[in-house]
């Protein structure tokens, strides 16, 4: 199905394809071993928060090397393309990642280099990394259990560059505070907003996500 997606602080309406029912992906995930629900075939509020984050400040992202985890499909990349990033986006959904691609070329006119990848799995860095890491990693809506913490906590040490910055975006889950204070722990420096929307679906009412960058000591 196709939906128009308002980023409200830009005022950018993109024209987004997504599954007109996630039933069948359901499915799927029955056979999966890890229990990977198909959380990408969803719009939420985080990756139209972080996308707004981008367009409103481009230069966190113009004429870098940006990887984007858990792509879903699409509309943080959409705003990344705006911004002039130069785009590696990822998800363990090949479906995800045709449609995140076809988003991209339907709003921008272009499209984001794209690779399979299962960040929760401990990957090895891509064969796109930048030597010396990634200046940017966006993640928005990553954090749903207790199980996703250390592995993303082991992913920023290994995948983001020195002076490097992650933007995450997150809704108020436990887990993502968690994380939070773990990251704070190990003397990471955290900055941080809120976005209160408004949302494309009336259930996201009062939902209110938290925008952090996060940079090593």
């Amino acid at each position: 199905m196709r939906e128009p997606v308002l980023l409200p602080w830009s005022g950018r309406v993109l024209d987004i394809v997504r599954p007109s029912s996630i039933d069948p992906l359901l499915d799927q995930a029955i056979d999966d071993p890890e229990q990977n629900l198909p959380y990408w075939a969803e719009i939420w509020p985080s990756g139209i928060a972080l996308g707004d984050l981008l367009l409103g400040t481009p230069a966190y992202v113009a004429g870098q090397r940006v990887i984007e985890i858990g792509c879903g499909i699409g509309v943080t990349a959409c705003a990344a393309l705006l911004a002039d990033a130069d785009l590696l986006v990822t998800d363990y959904s090949p479906e995800s990642l045709e449609l995140c691609r076809a988003n991209c070329v339907t709003n921008i006119g272009r499209e984001p280099m794209a690779r399979e990848m299962n960040w929760r799995s401990r990957p090895q860095l891509t064969p796109e990394a930048p030597e010396g890491g990634w200046p940017v990693i966006l993640a928005a809506d990553v954090l749903y259990e207790r199980r996703d913490i250390e592995p993303l906590a082991e992913l920023l040490e290994m995948a983001l560059a020195p002076a490097g910055s992650l933007f995450l975006a997150e809704p108020g889950r436990p887990v993502a505070a968690a994380f939070l204070d773990l990251m704070r722990a190990r003397g990471w420096r955290i900055g941080s907003r809120t976005h209160e929307g408004p949302w494309p679906d009336p259930k996201d009412e009062g939902v209110v996500v938290g925008l952090h960058e996060l940079r090593r000591a």
